[in-house]
């Protein structure tokens, strides 16, 4: 399994190189925005890990140019600790943020659990339940396409499975708490920021209005739920 490495601090990068090759992932290190951008499109990645202030094109200019063509798991690692640079960071496309200082073993942790949220889709559905749709959306359990109106659209990992939870579950109401620990399969600590900004982020691509949403309601209170189309 291929990793993008990201990081302009060399001690930094060796360290991380080494303990992810003792694991048996195979790393490939970029140290400035530019070289990240170009190796990025020379090869396939099953993950990037991507620090933020970094030369030449900083980080997150690096992550809208992966997204613009690619949903591949995207975690920053930053000395960038507010909640605006985590909202702004996983806004733009990021699917988990590991603030520095950090510990090897949680970046393995995150890594494995980020790889393994986006390859289970790889895995055969049902043959019962291949699709999900309301209204014009629909999900294609199969191949793991969202389609509205017959126009695909491109979901992140975590849009998908948040997208996913609400159609398997329509009538039920999940607070944020819930959703993150389904999603993220962690803990949830209080910080509302990832699961607001995922939710914010999977309304500007399935809603015709996103300021008046009838897919992804907003249970004021509690949480979010499923709109009722019928």
């Amino acid at each position: 399994m291929k990793l993008l490495l990201v990081e302009d601090d060399m001690e930094i990068s060796q360290m991380l190189k080494d303990y992810l090759e003792a694991e048996n992932y195979e790393v490939v290190c970029a140290v400035d925005g530019k070289e990240a951008c170009e190796k990025f499109d020379q090869d396939s990645y099953i993950l990037v890990l991507l620090d933020l202030m970094i030369p030449k094109i900083n980080g997150m200019e690096v992550m809208e140019h992966i997204r613009q063509g690619s949903t591949v798991p995207i975690i920053i690692v930053s000395a960038k600790d507010t909640d605006a640079d985590k909202a702004l960071g996983l806004g733009l496309g990021a699917d988990d943020y590991i603030t520095k200082p950090f510990s090897v073993t949680e970046v393995l942790a995150r890594i494995k659990a980020n790889i393994r949220r986006s390859t289970q889709y790889s895995k055969p559905a049902e043959p019962e339940n291949e699709t999900l749709a309301i209204g014009d959306l629909v999900m294609n359990l199969t191949d793991y396409t969202v389609t509205k109106r017959d126009e695909k659209i491109d979901l992140t990992a975590k849009e998908y499975e948040i997208l996913k939870l609400l159609l398997q579950n329509p009538k039920k109401v999940y607070t944020k708490a819930q959703i993150y620990s389904l999603i993220w399969n962690d803990a949830y600590l209080g910080d509302e920021n990832a699961v607001n900004v995922h939710i914010s982020r999977l309304r500007n691509k399935i809603e015709d209005n996103p300021r008046t949403p009838k897919y992804v309601i907003t249970v004021w209170g509690i949480g979010y739920k499923l709109g009722d189309l019928s």
